[in-house]
């Protein structure tokens, strides 16, 4: 088998900090492995020594002379003075620079050098590489090709960047977070582009279900050490809880086996030392076996939620513009307690500058705007807090406040709090600018939940995070007693907690789904099957298609007058729902009078009779 990368008792520090150590793993031709760890324990490090950009303090690794590698950044980088396409075809890598080479040698005076040149080409298959760049631009949504890298968004950067390392065509791809920053609908082709392409791939991402289904090997860092998984997520999550079940009983069983041990020890006498020694050996490795302790730090998210009140938010026929540019049309919606939604479109349609209205960010054009006395927002910016890099991590905090509340009404000191965050006393006083990506969103997040707020609004969260962080951001989320409004292109984390979507489709338009992701990428797959059978069924038998429909009887498109009331049905189902969901959570508080409970279970009944009656009409309309 033909190795691509092999690492070898490779350690790293930096000053008191010790990433990992005594680190070894290979990578294989065509294993696709995912690099799972903590944040602050050296994922990106360790890319970065793969592609020059750092060393390691101790030990070593190889990388394959005769392959092409390319590295997708966390956060690429570009000439802004360049154009979209110039970018591209500055891009490194031996094809660009045969192509380059070529084109050096056409406009030279010295004719010996295109011989040389146009082998080159021939070797590397360059002569339509223009054409290349082209359709790798246009598959990506990249068709301004003459447009200045400086006006790109974060996404359109992450796909200019994509392009260029996909365009070189490498044989082993190096990723870091390649989801970070791209939509949803560009994941999901990333995800079906390297699930089917036969590269070899090492990659760091917290995206769940692309790690789930483009992987075949895991490498978890854990406590210093690489521990490596033959198979994808769901089966890491396995043998990862298996792994440690068994240390622990391992641990238990070489405690029962010391305190034997021990007895034997002191009873030994001294003269027999040296043909004991085999033995004594052997209860010095059972100590150190027994004293182990997990080390199974995660952050815990234990905050107060501020009262809130009946009236939360109610947008009455919203509208917004820039220009000619609509990005709100005459939108409506009353957000209810406990209520959980999601928001997804694509980039530039329009989801930032509807949190910016919500929170006041923004001036609206028309219509109202009405927000409840008792709401306190938590705004989380895609962006993050513009922390001063020497600014060091306890005074960030102090700067909020002195203690935090807790959610049983205890408060506790600022330091304290930073532990519970995973921020122990050694790095609290570390300047933030020398923590890790991960470690900089998890102190902004902190900043956001000190506050107390009931109206969470998350922009992106889950970029940088790590898995087990995510998992019990996860965890308080589902069970927060305030509102919620998720934006991200993480499709698990979506999964796990919305209730409902609003879909940004572009000009202005949003529609209320009633569902998670899933739920909705399932029915626009439905659609867009149905969609193409009946454009086959046209082509092939129009008038015999139209026949049958009118024979049969079959569904006539919905009118204009149908389609809004489909919409408004869908619309206050999931209202009721929400309504529904909040009333059980009352009842099941055990502080209602009985007054209260009598009222609030005959209201759940009403509830459930309009729901069968708004079903009973949308089945009528769809069939």
């Amino acid at each position: 088998m033909n190795t691509y990368l092999l690492v070898e008792n490779a350690s790293k520090a930096y000053g008191d900090i010790q990433l990992f150590e005594n680190l070894t793993f290979v990578v294989n031709e065509g294993q696709k492995i995912a690099l799972i760890a903590k944040n602050g324990t050296g994922k990106t490090t360790l890319l970065n020594i793969f592609t020059g950009k750092d060393s390691f303090d101790a030990g070593s690794f190889y990388i394959n002379k005769d392959i092409k590698v390319g590295y997708l950044e966390q956060d690429p980088q570009f000439n802004p003075q360049l154009t979209v396409f110039q970018a591209a075809y500055s891009s490194p890598g031996e094809l660009m620079n045969a192509v380059r080479e070529y084109e050096t040698a056409l406009h030279s005076p010295d004719k010996s050098l295109l011989e040389g040149a146009i082998s080159k080409m021939d070797f590397y298959q360059a002569w339509d590489f223009d054409v290349k760049i082209k359709q790798m631009l246009s598959v990506l949504k990249l068709n301004d090709l003459d447009q200045s890298v400086a006006k790109l968004s974060g996404g359109q950067v992450k796909r200019l960047a994509l392009a260029v390392t996909l365009i070189n065509e490498p044989d082993f791809l190096i990723l870091d977070e390649p989801t970070n920053h791209l939509d949803l609908d560009m994941i999901e082709w990333l995800e079906e582009y390297m699930a089917k392409t036969q590269i070899t791939l090492l990659m760091v991402t917290h995206d769940r279900y692309f790690l789930d289904r483009v992987c075949n090997e895991i490498i978890e860092i854990d406590e210093k050490l690489a521990y490596s998984y033959k198979g994808n997520y769901s089966y890491f999550l396995e043998k990862r809880q298996e792994r440690l079940f068994n240390k622990n009983l391992l641990t238990e069983k070489a405690q029962n086996l010391l305190r034997r041990e021990l007895e034997w020890m002191r009873r030994m006498p001294k003269a027999r030392s040296t043909k004991a020694k085999s033995r004594i050996d052997a209860f010095y490795d059972l100590k150190e076996q027994s004293e182990y302790r997990r080390n199974e730090k995660q952050v815990d998210i234990n905050i107060k939620t501020s009262r809130l009140g009946n009236k939360i938010l109610e947008m009455e026929h919203v509208s917004k513009s820039f220009g000619d540019l609509v990005m709100l049309n005459d939108f409506s919606y009353t957000f209810s307690r406990l209520e959980k939604v999601g928001i997804i479109g694509r980039n530039g349609v329009g989801k930032s500058t509807f949190l910016n209205l919500i929170t006041q960010r923004l001036a609206h054009d028309s219509g109202k705007i009405d927000t409840g006395e008792t709401v306190v927002y938590g705004f989380y910016q895609q962006l993050g807090l513009q922390f001063q890099p020497q600014q060091r991590v306890i005074d960030v905090i102090r700067e909020i406040a002195d203690v935090v509340t807790l959610g049983d009404g205890k408060q506790m000191a600022i330091s304290q709090f930073l532990t519970y965050f995973l921020f122990p006393p050694e790095m609290q006083y570390v300047p933030v600018g020398k923590l890790s990506g991960g470690e900089k969103r998890r102190l902004y997040l902190m900043t956001i939940l000190m506050q107390n707020p009931n109206f969470l609004i998350l922009d992106e969260p889950t970029n940088d995070l790590d898995i087990i962080t995510l998992n019990v951001l996860e965890e308080y989320l589902s069970n927060f007693g305030g509102c919620l409004i998720i934006v991200s292109h993480d499709r698990f984390f979506m999964d796990k907690l919305v209730d409902h979507l609003f879909i940004f489709e572009g000009d202005g338009n949003v529609y209320d789904f009633p569902g998670n992701y899933s739920d909705y990428r399932v029915s626009q797959k439905q659609i867009e099957i149905e969609d193409k059978r009946q454009r086959a069924g046209d082509k092939t038998k129009p008038v015999a298609n139209a026949v049958k429909q009118a024979d049969s009887g079959a569904k006539k498109k919905h009118s204009y007058k149908e389609k809004k009331e489909l919409e408004q049905i869908e619309l206050e189902m999931a209202n009721l729902e929400v309504e529904k969901k909040a009333l059980e959570a009352d009842i099941s508080t055990g502080i209602l009078s009985s007054g209260e409970l009598v009222i609030k279970s005959n209201r759940i009944g009403e509830i459930m009779k309009i729901v069968d009656e708004k079903t009973d009409r949308w089945v009528e309309l769809n069939s």
